[in-house]
């Protein structure tokens, strides 16, 4: 019996979602890393992966869960995205660069 193939892989292969990538402070001090996979790695100053997590996308709004049982929530307004009490740029945006 032949099983049919299904779709190409390049059709079942979802694009990252916007938000994805590196986001900094403009001091370059927290540097927060969205992952494809729903995890994120953010750095503090040398400190590498001094908090780790997943997250959740939905509309302009992003919900964290550490992997500490911490929670918190932020929000994006276009490269700009408002959490925890900082601002965060992503890396290279034209925000970012002002």
């Amino acid at each position: 019996m032949k099983i049919p193939a299904g779709p190409p892989a390049e059709a079942r292969i979802q694009p990252p979602h916007p938000c994805v990538g590196m986001w900094v402070t403009a001091d370059g001090y927290i540097r927060q890393e969205l992952l494809a996979s729903g995890r994120y790695d953010e750095a503090r100053g040398e400190r590498q992966s001094a908090y780790t997590g997943s997250y959740q996308v939905s509309g302009t709004r992003i919900e964290y869960v550490d992997d500490t049982g911490f929670t918190a929530d932020g929000r994006f307004d276009e490269d700009i995205l408002n959490h925890g009490g900082y601002v965060f740029y992503r890396e290279g945006s034209d925000s970012h660069r002002r």
